[in-house]
């Protein structure tokens, strides 16, 4: 398995680099397209659609609406607000697991809630890409994901003791998300200290940085609470050793239309 596990990073690792930061404009929108397609394949499996022509024609639904959000970029802030109100909402269902399951037990509802995952997620790297200063926005989301991913695994080793959402996954603990919030804000400190940015400007990206950790997190548990539905361990077996294309992007789809809205709000972004 630990073999598997690294021959398949190494192959991953450079793909996925290249497309994220040398990929511009319609490739870059094709790449990230890609992804969220086979995303959208493993989430119809979690949504009860076993037949595989259900699975990729909801796929094939998910790319002509990517397609369409291509073709109509004014569609972006209605977009990211769904989103926002989904992850907000998305919070309560995790908390209130498995009673809350009862609202989302139709595979339709559940279909639909997949396109309030994956289609944001798309938008929102699409924005930050045609930013100023794009790769490193990119960068930036996805350090803070992976450091408190990093964090939270070493911090609930340790001390874990109180668990977090224990009908959703039992191996979560508050002490774990401390831990990786912890390490999430020291980077935070140490770019905003680094970049000469002021008190104000300092205290906002504490904030930010902690809502984009704790959105992760959320993002984290949601699939883990429909895979948990669904009976299965992970998304697809696409990644040898690491499961599905969800199972490695769950924390970022919630992470990465969060972080859009806030740099958006905040003018960061355009800046």
């Amino acid at each position: 398995m630990l073999k598997q596990r690294i021959i398949t990073a190494l192959i991953l690792l450079p793909v996925a680099l290249g497309g994220f930061f040398l990929l511009n404009g319609g490739d870059f929108a094709l790449f990230i397209g890609f992804v969220v397609t086979l995303g959208a394949w493993e989430w119809a499996r979690l949504a009860g659609l076993v037949a595989q022509p259900l699975r990729i024609a909801y796929a094939a639904v998910v790319a002509g609406a990517l397609m369409l959000l291509h073709l109509m970029p004014d569609l972006a802030p209605w977009v990211l607000g769904a989103s926002v109100i989904w992850w907000g909402l998305a919070t309560w269902l995790v908390l209130t697991y498995p009673r809350s399951s009862e609202l989302w037990a139709s595979a339709a509802c559940k279909l639909l809630i997949g396109l309030l995952i994956l289609l944001p997620a798309w938008q929102g790297l699409i924005l930050l890409k045609h930013w100023q200063l794009g790769n490193w926005l990119i960068l930036s989301v996805m350090v803070l994901v992976w450091a408190a991913d990093i964090g939270a695994y070493f911090s609930g080793r340790a001390f874990g003791k109180r668990k977090l959402a224990p009908q959703v996954s039992p191996g979560k603990s508050w002490e774990g998300v401390y831990g990786g919030l912890a390490v999430s804000l020291v980077i935070t400190l140490v770019v905003g200290i680094t970049r000469d940015w002021g008190f104000g400007q300092l205290l906002l990206g504490l904030l930010g940085a902690a809502l984009v950790v704790m959105s992760s997190v959320i993002g984290d548990l949601t699939e883990s609470m429909f895979k948990r539905r669904a009976g299965i361990k992970d998304s697809s077996n696409l990644l040898p050793g690491h499961g599905g294309v969800l199972d490695r992007i769950d924390s970022l789809t919630a992470a990465i239309p969060i972080f859009a809205v806030l740099l958006w709000a905040a003018e960061w972004g355009v800046m």
